[in-house]
């Protein structure tokens, strides 16, 4: 009988780890938000024209090739060789194929002619022979060996040119972004043969799979290199993870080691990059078109004027990078941009004294100031906070130094606000400010569109709001509620004691408007500060949205800063912001 009632409680057991095994591969493989990419399309049709090698390359490596790729015209023309564009290296990945170039080569080949081919890429590509290297390593180090032949021979394919480049820029998807980072291992490899490495989707900390002695060698002869070797390495490395749509390579993983003497490396997830923000699954991070646009901007932008190649200076590369990927100010990248702007021509000069303020331009026929005095916001607020529908490249937002009401110079602070889906915004801590006397923001002279722009004092207390989240084991069945009830434009809900991978919570934002005539939008965003792996929920109000909020990047012990979830709202609101924890998706981040 004893022993009867053990095996129905053992069989009880297994039934119940069964079952949430179950529950958590369910959510690693359906518990995430719908495909929003668009899909990158060829306006002619793709080339690729195999590049013919050395005799004895080709025989020692019988089953690799190299490609380069083009369309229409631009594939005829290259067809005689020598080039004279700017190389790129496209390393597909597990079972991956060289023709997935398609999509990065042909959106750069569109940028190339919009600016008459003043600069133009040459995307080659290498075919591994979809050979399956997360499953067995054993030819990780011959696809290495193999790609730095490769480097070799598409330079010499410029030999004889004005500006003929000296290194490449790479591409890696998945396993072909650690076969890039293999190269430094080579005894005989320059390191100055790569100018940029981007990998995407790639697993740098570990393997995904460990299932022979082959990957795990390797793992541990790449990540100890460039771990023991980080104060010589100068390559400037970009990693750019699917986020949770990536179910095969789990972000996490493709996050690079923060080494305090190797700054050159940054380690961003999709949903985080702007103009991007979307997550991508393994293969679709190759053809999302707002990640290939993002990635080819951020490669025109650095090019440098006078060598006609990408820069060799760390700096800029860096700076472009950030721009590109971290926090877009909308405006164009430029190296050294000029803080100070001239304020002048025709134009109106409107003060304006109140604490909150709104215009609505339509068919402006003159140029408009709208100035600030900071004087007495300065005793009663501790924030300024302004924000512009209209989504151009030009400077709206400036600062004048002791100036009574209008001052023909400005210091332009629109370099420091930042892009989001449909508005560009700023917020600005009075202090840190103290020669300036004015804000001062621009309306240009526009004809047939119509955007607005918001500015507001405030103190900060009144807009940080805590919000503990509730404990792992309430399975769902209590949860914490803040109300949003004043008419601000911002607010920052801190997510206290969210931490860890194992937390998963579901927030619930429901939004109450009144005497709201036309659609209007609020945008919710996750900012971890401690991981570039923020995302954006994008709502029309009124309305109730969920939002599954969970982390790729646990927050380091030595870390004190809070995650936090930024609202861009609408003073004609009200919102109410639940949090509850959310079991199905715990099991999926124990799962993955």
């Amino acid at each position: 009988m004893f022993l009867h009632s053990v095996n129905l409680w053992n069989l009880a057991f297994y039934a119940l780890m069964v079952f949430m095994a179950t529950l958590g591969l369910w959510d690693v493989f359906f518990g995430f938000e719908e495909n929003k990419c668009s899909m990158s399309y060829m306006f002619e049709y793709p080339e690729y024209q195999k590049i013919e090698l050395p005799k004895k390359l080709a025989k020692r490596y019988p089953a690799y090739e190299l490609y380069l790729y083009g369309e229409g015209s631009y594939a005829e023309e290259h067809k005689v060789l020598p080039l004279t564009g700017i190389p790129v290296l496209f390393l597909p990945g597990n079972a991956g194929s060289y023709k997935q170039v398609r999509s990065i080569g042909s959106i750069a080949l569109r940028k190339a002619e919009d600016i008459d081919f003043k600069y133009h890429f040459d995307f080659f590509s290498v075919n591994f022979n979809e050979e399956l290297v997360a499953l067995y390593g054993g030819s990780l180090q011959k696809q290495t060996k193999f790609v730095h032949e490769c480097i070799k021979t598409i330079l010499k394919l410029y030999k004889g040119q004005e500006f003929a480049p000296k290194s490449v820029a790479i591409i890696g998807h998945s396993m072909g972004g650690l076969v890039a980072r293999a190269l430094l291992t080579l005894k005989n490899f320059k390191q100055d043969l790569i100018n940029l490495l981007i990998t995407q989707a790639t697993p740098h900390v570990a393997p995904v799979m460990p299932l022979d002695r082959f990957i795990t060698d390797f793992y541990m002869t790449v990540n100890n290199y460039w771990i023991l070797n980080a104060r010589h390495i100068n390559l400037t490395t970009l990693s750019v993870a699917g986020g949770f749509r990536d179910y095969q390579v789990r972000s996490g993983l493709t996050f690079l080691p923060k080494l305090s003497h190797y700054t050159s490396a940054l380690s961003v997830v999709s949903s985080a990059v702007p103009k991007t923000w979307v997550s991508t699954d393994h293969l679709s991070i190759v053809w999302c078109k707002q990640l290939q646009l993002t990635t080819i901007r951020a490669f025109f932008d650095l090019i440098d004027a006078d060598t006609k190649q990408i820069t060799q200076n760390p700096k800029k590369k860096l700076s472009v990078l950030n721009h590109h990927f971290i926090r877009h100010p909308a405006k164009h990248f430029e190296e050294n941009p000029s803080i100070v702007s001239d304020l002048t021509g025709t134009s109106m000069w409107v003060p304006v004294k109140v604490s909150k303020w709104t215009y609505v331009a339509y068919n402006e026929s003159d140029k408009i100031y709208f100035t600030f005095p900071l004087a007495n916001h300065r005793k009663i607020y501790t924030h300024v906070y302004c924000q512009s529908t209209m989504l151009d490249t030009n400077s709206w937002i400036f600062g004048c130094i002791n100036s009574t009401s209008m001052c023909r110079q400005g210091v332009d602070l629109s370099w420091k606000a930042e892009l989001l889906p449909t508005i560009k915004s700023l917020t600005l801590r009075l202090q840190d400010y103290p020669s300036l006397s004015h804000l001062v923001v621009y309306v240009p002279s526009i004809h047939g569109s119509k955007f607005v722009v918001d500015c507001e004092f405030f103190k900060k207390e009144t807009r940080s709001i805590q919000l503990p989240v509730t404990h792992l084991f309430s399975f769902g069945l209590s949860s914490r509620k803040v109300i949003l009830n004043t008419s601000g434009l911002f607010y920052n809900i801190e997510l206290l004691n969210f931490g860890q991978i194992y937390q998963a919570f579901k927030v619930n934002v429901v939004s109450k408007c009144s005497g709201v005539k036309e659609e209007i939008t609020s945008i919710y965003k996750l900012h971890i500060p401690w991981s570039y792996e923020d995302s954006l929920t994008i709502a029309q109000v009124p309305s109730s949205t969920e939002i599954s909020v969970k982390l790729h990047i646990a927050q380091p012990e030595n870390d004190s800063h809070v995650a936090l979830l930024k609202m861009y709202t609408s003073s004609d609101c009200q919102y109410e912001v639940t949090v509850k924890t959310s079991f199905s998706q715990i099991l999926g981040q124990v799962t993955a």
